[in-house]
């Protein structure tokens, strides 16, 4: 199987819609053994997503903003399996005032949140969590949002945050390849999770996005999205790093709403 064998950690777990629960859930049929992580008053809902999956997973307590929880993570993963193979980072969070179109009334403090949990904690995580990995190297793998070309309605500083996302993700490679530890990002398109339907205009996105995503795009699945971080995750892809892999339908790639209505 594709990870066979592969230890595995993976934040993010909230609901069984999410793409961090079909990354689980795809990684254990693949042949992974993995743990989640939580912290604080959502621990809860993720140990009941836990016990869900196929095999019931441990979840460990990790705050994405505090490195010391990340390397007592590392630690304990070290003592459990002797090694971590890889994770995945799929945290992102920003204040109300830092999204619906509030771009310019957003204030310092409000961003400063917006970047520090979505785009600063793969640092953070990437950190405390090397020396579990740095002997036998592995594979990190974030999930992104495309903001390369275009600023996305009502998105703000979530969109901001997602594009430094990005940027971390090839300095990350940059380091970390002497450890032999792959860095990349899955760009997604839109899915319906509990984290996005709190995004301004998110239902704008979805309507258009299946139409214009040559492939097509289900807004309700996000197991295309858990079967490409997999693919990263493995050993098949053992020179990729610090790439933004796009798992959207094709939809970055066309232009073909935009020339069809064209008059």
């Amino acid at each position: 199987m594709l990870l066979e064998g592969k230890k595995l950690l993976i934040t993010g777990v909230l609901d069984r819609k999410s793409i961090a629960f079909a990354i689980a859930d795809e990684a254990q049929k693949a042949g992974a053994e993995i743990v989640l992580t939580s912290f604080g008053r959502v621990a809860n809902i993720t140990r009941m997503m836990a016990k869900r999956l196929p095999q019931a997973a441990d979840v460990l307590e990790l705050d994405a903003t505090k490195q010391e929880d990340a390397e007592a993570a590392g630690e304990e993963l070290k003592r459990r399996w002797g090694r971590l193979d890889g994770w995945v980072h799929s945290i992102a969070f920003a204040p109300d005032d830092a999204l619906g179109g509030n771009f310019l009334q957003t204030p310092w403090e409000s961003a400063a949140t917006a970047y520090r949990v979505s785009a600063f904690s793969l640092k953070t995580i990437a950190a405390g969590l090397l020396p579990a990995m740095q002997e036998r190297g592995g594979s990190i793998v974030a999930l992104d949002f495309d903001n390369s070309v275009m600023a996305w309605p009502s998105y703000d500083w979530m969109g901001v945050s997602k594009a430094a996302l990005a940027a971390v993700v090839r300095y990350l490679a940059r380091d970390l390849g002497r450890y032999r530890i792959r860095v990349n990002a899955v760009a997604s398109g839109p899915v319906r999770t509990i984290a996005a339907k709190g995004v301004p205009g998110f239902d704008q996105v979805e309507e258009t996005w299946a139409r214009r995503a040559p492939l097509g795009w289900d807004t309700r699945d996000p197991r295309p999205v858990g079967k490409s971080v997999c693919a990263l995750l493995s050993d098949y892809l053992p020179m990729t790093t610090g790439e933004v892999l796009h798992v959207d339908g094709g939809h970055h790639a066309s232009g073909s709403e935009l020339i069809s209505t064209r008059k």
